[in-house]
């Protein structure tokens, strides 16, 4: 017994432990009233339901005791019955509190678990859209149902327990005797388990009236959502059996005033024949022998239905669409006019140059590059992409693996690597302009707080401000590089009680006993950025790539956060297949906004949730349940916003459904002739065996496959990729996510492209899904194709063979679809990396396809220059004397397209300048004529400088 109670003495004290570090962590943060509000809610649903039960059941039994017959039959029941209750003596009272308290436990425990719903329910707001089947509006099915459900059931299965228990109190008391040769059941008590029973079928009732909304999520059909059986078979199965529960619950009423129980039995009879047959057979039979023979007429207004709803649901509804008016070959002009969509071709593979970030700038094995993330950020004047990467701590490889190691010294990572993502070094690795330890500084990426102490896969917890120094980094002369942390992150350990406290959490005596840790010493936990936002609000869903952004000297993470339902009316579930295991959106949901970016700040932890879509309803609902836990996208930090990101895992879910619900008349909708699949993944093995191209005479038509038409695809996908390019219709570069489509298939063997969708990043049109299509008359070369041209390319495939050699293997970079004007150019970097463990994959060769054929460069300008001939080559910008896409063939270099507005001289003037930029333009003219590309791009980047100087003068 000592033990035992030992044992249950550390449970409680380790629950009240977790219980106020809980606190404790919320108000480090300034949110303890997200955490009351939490709280409150689970403890205030716990106990009214606990009330609630207890009330009704003592209740129930204490009427069971006053309508107890006077005159007991005697009778083997009633002498049992009597011995049972001298055994209890005077305290059945006691009894009866106790058993219903203990049930009433029971019945409550779990309602806690209710409080999302219930908060949905309390603040609900409407979506201002109404489902097609019932006109009432989508709120109502995303906030409301939930908890009315849930409700329905626990009352339902709570009224069952009180009836049981009361039917056997009334055998205690007398009232019913089983035995007995007369009267079983006394009046009384046939009127109390009447009327329970009765309420029994009104909750029925309730139930079948809920059941009717609850088919707009239905999957009998072709599609989800109520279908033709749903609205004519299942719809008024329901309304019968709801009529059917009246009528049950009116004959248990008048049952109290009738001998036996003949009637309540016949109609509870009655009742479940009819919810088998009329509820379940004949929806299945109307289904089977009336719909599927005539799917494609007798579904199309319900396909409609899901349609519109999947598109609202998605965000898919308001994607721009456009024809891409392809020519194989640009012209001059075109050519000239594409340079600026070359400049930023990326050519480091943020998937491959990992090694090449961890060994060249890792330092240590205390730090590792968790991810490289894709951004742009001012590079000399221009906006350029930059691939990054924060250098974090890696606590299982820190060199003293003590306590006091892993705890004390080693408690945070340093700095942020970033490298230009297209050019590289004369040995073709990361050409770093922020890098090293110390760092290096950096005019146009300032770090000024370098320390990392939040970030992605950490664990445990850390304590500061103790009385043994932080390592920051190791110098090159093999000293210690110390600090104190500064900020204001963690709880701060200025009570025994508090150190005690987290001792139990943990597990870990340490930080009680341990003389380093003092009054002012701080504790950091839940380093983990996307369990931060977990924590902080659990209602949300986080993207799996968290990514730093530097901005004002400091380092940020923002985290990509969804608000979900899978309660949107006649929307179809999401295919989830593309996603990585550990994405938020790894779930069923059929409802989702990006509207929440959370920023948290990687020195001191502090987490603040930007609303980015003001007009997402479910946002709405959660910032008035949590009105401190939110703030609008307006005061997010200054320029924090030209670093946002379209969420990859969004895009990768809504580009899956754009394949089908791009289709938006019903009838070609089912026949899905023109279905799009996202274009298969080409791989990046070299030594793969090569892929057919496929038949452009192939018309392997998609198949239906009911239900499942968003579930269907097969075969890995190609990954959607961040790009700075210049569009058609477009005048400057744009920050965008990128995806192409295929013909859909079952096998996955139509692999030309059918057109490509983007995703705007930019402030200015943040959001916006745009979609290029393909000419219907042509057959274009998607991806897989083109990966299977590359390797097939004798010179290509020569030189593959001969990089790839003993000792070295030869790694594909990502093959890269780039519009340039109305044609299309594929690239794909290739990097060596040999055998030895701490090698670092090099870019040696840059492949391009343009126009069918593919062509292989020691550098991207020269195999552009292959692909277009020395003379029509589109110069390739050049930033650094060590960049791969130097031109070869003119040196000619893009005019500048940066922020930097040329300034006029002294003896300017408007009229001047503009006469300047005229004669410059008419030279242009004259060599365009010529075919000297390269005067004309010098005469129109003069024109330009005029230009911009005459603007500035006259201030317009």
């Amino acid at each position: 017994m000592v033990v035992f109670g030992l044992v249950i003495i550390g449970i409680s004290l380790k629950g009240i432990a977790g219980f106020y570090t809980d606190y404790l962590w919320f108000s480090s943060l300034g949110k303890t009233g997200t955490w009351r509000t939490m709280l409150f809610t689970k403890v205030g649903l716990f106990l009214v339901f606990t009330a609630l039960f207890f009330l009704a059941l003592f209740a129930n039994l204490i009427l069971a005791d006053r309508l107890k017959p006077e005159i007991q039959v005697a009778g083997p029941e009633h002498d049992a019955v009597e011995r049972f209750l001298l055994g209890i003596g005077h305290r059945v009272g006691l009894l009866r509190i106790g058993l219903s308290a203990v049930l009433a436990l029971i019945a409550g425990a779990g309602t806690s678990d209710q409080w999302r719903n219930w908060l949905m329910f309390n603040n609900s707001v409407a979506f201002g859209v109404k489902d097609a089947q019932f006109n009432t509006d989508v709120g109502v099915y995303v906030f409301k149902l939930p908890f009315l459900e849930f409700l329905l059931s626990w009352s339902f299965t709570v009224l069952v327990i009180i009836i049981v228990f009361t039917a056997a109190a009334h055998y205690v008391s007398g009232g019913i005797r089983l035995q007995a040769e007369s009267e079983r059941v006394a009046p009384a008590v046939k009127a109390h388990l009447s009327v329970l029973m009765a309420l029994l079928a009104v909750l029925k009732l309730v139930g079948y009236l809920l059941q009717r909304y609850q088919l707009t999520l239905s999957d009998r059909g072709y599609v989800n959502g109520a279908t033709y059986a749903d609205v004519h078979a299942k719809l008024p199965a329901l309304s019968l059996l709801a009529f059917v529960s009246v009528f049950a619950a009116i004959l248990f009423v008048v049952n109290i005033w009738r001998r036996g129980w003949v009637l309540p039995l016949v109609s509870v009879a009655l009742w479940a024949f009819i919810a088998v047959a009329v509820g379940a057979i004949y929806p299945a039979v109307v289904q089977r022998f009336s719909v599927q023979p005539s799917e494609s007429s007798k579904e199309v207004p319900y396909i409609q239905r899901n349609i519109v709803a999947t598109q609202e649901a998605f965000g898919i509804e308001a994607v721009s669409t456009g024809a891409f008016d392809y020519s194989a070959k640009l012209t001059d002009v075109q050519a000239v006019a594409a340079t600026p969509s070359l400049d930023n071709v990326r050519l480091l593979d943020p998937n491959l140059v990992g090694d090449a970030y961890q060994n060249l700038q890792g330092i240590n094995t205390a730090y590792r590059f968790t991810n490289l993330d894709v951004d742009r950020y001012v590079l000399n004047g221009k906006v350029a992409q930059v691939v990054l990467a924060a250098r974090e701590l890696n606590s299982s490889q820190v060199p003293q693996q003590s306590w006091e190691g892993k705890h004390l010294a080693y408690t945070h990572g340093y700095g942020v690597v970033a490298a230009p993502s297209n050019q590289v070094t004369a040995d073709g690795r990361p050409d770093f302009n922020l890098k090293d330890l110390p760092p290096k500084d950096n005019p146009d990426i300032v770090v000024k707080q370098p320390a990392i102490y939040f970030g992605e896969q950490l664990d445990g917890y850390a304590i500061v401000n103790s009385g043994r120094a932080e390592v920051d980094y190791v110098k090159q002369d093999g000293s210690t590089q110390s600090t104190a942390y500064t900020g204001t992150g963690g709880v701060k350990l200025d009570s025994i009680f508090k150190r005690a406290a987290y001792a139990m959490h943990f597990g870990d005596i340490n930080p009680l006993i341990s003389n380093y840790v003092g009054d002012g010493s701080r504790i950091l936990y839940v380093q983990d950025v996307r369990a931060r936002v977990a924590k902080l609000a659990p209602f949300l869903a986080t993207d799996a790539d968290p990514y730093p952004v530097v901005i004002g000297g400091k380092v940020l993470w923002v985290v990509d956060s969804y608000t979900t339902s899978d309660r949107y009316p006649n929307a179809q579930q999401a295919n989830t297949s593309g996603l990585a295991s550990n994405s938020g959106l790894k779930q069923g949901f059929n409802y989702v906004r990006n509207s929440v970016k959370a920023v948290i700040d990687a020195y001191d932890g502090t987490v603040n949730l930007y609303i980015v879509d003001q007009l997402d309803p479910i946002a709405q609902m959660w910032s008035r349940a949590f009105p401190e836990l939110f703030s609008p996208a307006s005061e997010m930090p200054a320029g924090l916003r030209e670093h946002l990101r379209y969420p990859e895992d969004l895009f990768r879910v809504q580009t899956t459904m754009w394949g089908r619900y791009h289709l938006s008349d019903p009838k070609s909708f089912y026949e899905a002739t023109d279905r799009w699949n996202v274009a298969q993944d080409p791989g990046t093995d070299v030594t793969a065996a090569v892929a057919p191209a496929a038949d452009s005479s192939t018309t392997t038509a998609a198949k239906n496959t009911g239900a499942s038409v968003s579930a269907s695809d097969t075969g890995q996908k190609i990954d959607p990729y961040y790009q700075l390019m210049r569009l058609p219709g477009s005048t400057k570069d744009e920050f965008v996510l990128f995806r192409p489509f295929v013909p859909y298939s079952d096998n996955n063997e139509r692999k030309n492209l059918t057109a490509f969708m983007v995703a705007d990043s930019d402030p200015e049109h943040y959001g916006r899904l745009r979609v290029f299509t393909m000419p219907r008359d042509r057959q274009i070369d998607g991806p897989s194709i083109v990966s299977a041209n590359i390797k097939s390319q004798p010179e290509i495939s020569k030189e593959l063979s001969l990089l790839d050699n003993t000792g070295s293997k030869v790694r594909q970079g990502n093959l890269l679809l780039i519009p340039i004007g109305q044609s299309l150019l594929y690239v794909r970097p290739l990097y060596v990396q040999s055998d030895d463990k701490n090698s670092v994959p090099e870019l040696k060769r840059v492949i391009v396809n343009y126009a069918g054929a593919s062509y292989i460069g020691s550098t991207f300008a020269e195999a552009l220059g292959k692909a277009f001939g020395t003379n029509a080559a589109p110069p390739v910008t050049t930033s650094t004397t060590t960049t791969t896409t130097t031109p070869p063939s003119t040196g000619t270099t893009t005019p500048t397209t940066g922020t930097t507005t040329p300034q006029p001289g002294a003896n300017d003037t408007v009229a001047s300048l503009l006469a300047s930029a005229d004669l410059h333009f008419q030279n242009a003219d004259k060599a365009l004529t010529a075919k000297d590309l390269q005067k004309y791009q010098s005469e129109i980047e003069a024109a330009r400088v005029d230009v911009e100087k005459a603007k500035a003068l006259s201030g317009k």
